[in-house]
């Protein structure tokens, strides 16, 4: 049975920085691309970046380009998203995400993922 768990959601003054992370477990996670989602309430899931399954290629969508970084460590089974300098625009529930495939097919494309987490709370304050 494939797990994933997010964590290191919270609070946050506009400005900061958050750090999340994800663990897999029961998915060969070192052979599958990976990805973060987000979502508010009322809206669709939004994909956030997504990073190959070495880790070579990743992408972001434009509007957290320069400011989230998507990075993975295939011998701890965990994926991270480092989040600068946020804004009150970021909150959301945020998601990761195993897919099928060993390619990340575009940050904004939720259909090769198949394994989802429950998600963990991002607030960030004006």
């Amino acid at each position: 049975q494939v797990q994933v768990v997010e964590s290191g959601g919270g609070l946050v003054q506009a400005g900061g920085s958050l750090r999340l992370s994800c663990t897999v477990s029961g998915l060969s996670f070192g052979s599958y691309a990976m990805g973060w989602f987000r979502q508010t309430p009322g809206k669709e899931r939004q994909g956030v970046s997504c990073i190959s399954w070495n880790g070579a290629y990743t992408d972001v969508v434009d509007s957290v380009k320069g400011r989230f970084t998507i990075s993975r460590d295939n011998n701890k089974n965990t994926l991270d998203l480092q989040m600068n300098n946020l804004e009150p625009e970021d909150t959301a529930m945020y998601y990761c995400a195993a897919a099928r495939v060993m390619a990340c097919l575009g940050a904004d494309n939720p259909g090769h993922f198949h394994y989802w987490g429950q998600g963990t709370q991002v607030t960030v304050s004006s």
